[in-house]
């Protein structure tokens, strides 16, 4: 990165230009220059004068955003890699927009909250905040009642941008105990995560949609919609939806971070992805996943027997693949992972879960035997095209359903109604396990709705409600 210095400046492009619009420089406010910052604003005017939208592009010479608010009256274009810095704390208001420019390699657009520092986003249902390209047409409405255009591009259009990096302070299990986040320079200090603070905060994050992310960093390499490198517990994530991102939805590097409420649709690669020793939670998922795996669960890279030992809880996940002709596979255990799948729904994968078994050492099919992975209470159906002895299978193809870790899941219809609520007498019952931690909300039913119908927390501010899931 260049000397010290924040420049934030706005560009009209032909790609933001909107109908009846036009730009009027006279009337364009300007901040005052300080020696963090300098902001230099132009706005959008209708036929008639009024201003319809006031853009803000944001571009990082080092100095980060500095501790600011960014309000939905302005909608902020990321101009490359805009970091929040160690001591900082970007606070942004609900129902506001941003979008990362395309570029791609070293000048790719990406949000990174780096180790030290908090991001305080706090979207609504009726307002979430909105991390999307600067080709989507969306907008907030002039009179701040909501969102005008819903956006031009098509659910599957991804690899504008970059997407959102949190990283923190929390325990990975591989040497040295902290790496460089895969999407960053290996140059810059600020892109680097770990420590020995499980308990660390990074701020919140509800109700927060990213879309149409992943841009090529090079050699194939694509940023995750959500990446999350040693990220603690402490740290709030609630009601976050990913979909289009070219590569993974969601990755966890390390750490103990929290999701409920999680939404992963149509994204390139995998739709939950996590390494380094992970041992997080995350409660109500919905996977909806036309490409490659619903997850891909690592335990650790350097070395690949680390500890302390991937074992993330999932419970009431609903995970739709493509379906049998695809080929793909719900879930993938490898390199040590271990984990815990609780009351949930597998349907429509072309094949079904598998661990790795090297047949000596450290590997997961070590972490199953150990109890540290376990797959109980579930429900698959349309995996493996419902052949009872590939639904949960080793790397060797030998069927692990009887396992002592593998317990009390059926192959049985969730018989859907309106295509998420499961109606099966399997699906409206729910056992859990003792010291669950107080974490997790205990339900009566399996996936990651109530089948009753009374909890559709996937609409009225996700994209995923509006064009996929009907």
């Amino acid at each position: 990165m260049k000397n010290l210095k924040l420049y934030l400046f706005v560009s009209l492009l032909g790609a933001i230009s909107i109908t009846s619009c036009k730009k009027d420089e006279d009337d364009s406010p300007t901040t005052p220059t300080t020696p963090e910052t300098t902001y230099s604003t132009s706005v959008i005017k209708d036929g008639s004068g009024n201003i319809v939208e006031t853009i803000i592009t944001v571009e990082d010479f080092g100095k980060g955003t500095g501790t600011i608010t960014w309000n939905r009256a302005n909608t902020y274009v990321l101009n490359g890699m805009v970091f929040v810095n160690s001591g900082q704390t970007l606070t942004i208001e609900e129902g506001t927009v941003i979008k990362g420019q395309s570029g791609q390699g070293e000048n790719a657009s990406a949000l990174i909250v780096a180790r030290g520092a908090k991001i305080n986003a706090d979207g609504t249902s009726t307002n979430p905040i909105i991390f999307t390209s600067e080709a989507d047409q969306i907008r907030r409405k002039a009179d701040d009642s909501g969102f005008e255009n819903s956006g031009n591009l098509t659910p599957s259009t991804n690899g504008l941008w970059g997407g959102l990096i949190i990283l923190g302070n929390a325990v990975l299990n591989s040497s040295p105990g902290e790496s460089a986040v895969e999407g960053i320079p290996t140059n810059e200090s600020r892109g680097l995560y770990g420590g020995n603070n499980d308990l660390d905060n990074s701020g919140s994050l509800k109700y927060i949609s990213i879309r149409h992310g992943g841009t090529d960093i090079g050699a194939g390499n694509e940023i995750n919609g959500l990446t999350l490198g040693g990220v603690g517990s402490a740290t709030e994530i609630d009601f976050v939806e990913i979909i289009a991102n070219a590569d993974d939805g969601v990755e966890f590097f390390g750490g103990t971070a929290r999701i409920k409420h999680l939404i992963s649709t149509n994204v390139g690669d995998d739709a939950i992805d996590y390494d380094e020793g992970w041992r997080g939670f995350v409660q109500f998922a919905l996977v909806y996943q036309p490409s490659d795996r619903g997850g891909e669960h690592d335990g650790g890279t350097d070395p690949e027997d680390g500890t302390p030992y991937a074992t993330p809880v999932f419970a009431n996940v609903t995970s739709i693949g493509k379906g049998m002709a695809s080929g793909k596979r719900a879930l993938t255990f490898r390199d040590n992972a271990g984990g815990l799948y609780w009351n949930s729904i597998f349907t429509e994968w072309g094949k079904g879960v598998d661990v790795e078994d090297l047949g000596s050492g450290e590997h997961a099919m070590a972490r199953l035997n150990a109890g540290d992975l376990q797959f109980s209470q579930n429900i698959l159906w349309n995996c493996a095209n419902n052949q009872l002895n590939e639904q949960i299978v080793d790397n060797n193809g030998n069927d692990l359903w009887m396992h002592a870790n593998v317990v009390n899941n059926q192959m049985t219809d969730p018989m859907f109604s309106n295509v998420l609520y499961p109606q099966a007498t399997e699906a409206a019952s729910a056992i859990w396990p003792s010291g669950l931690d107080a974490w997790f909300t205990q339900t009566n039913y399996k996936g990651a709705f109530n089948p009753n119908m009374s909890d559709a927390w996937h609409e009225s501010w996700t994209l995923t409600a509006q064009t996929v899931i009907q």
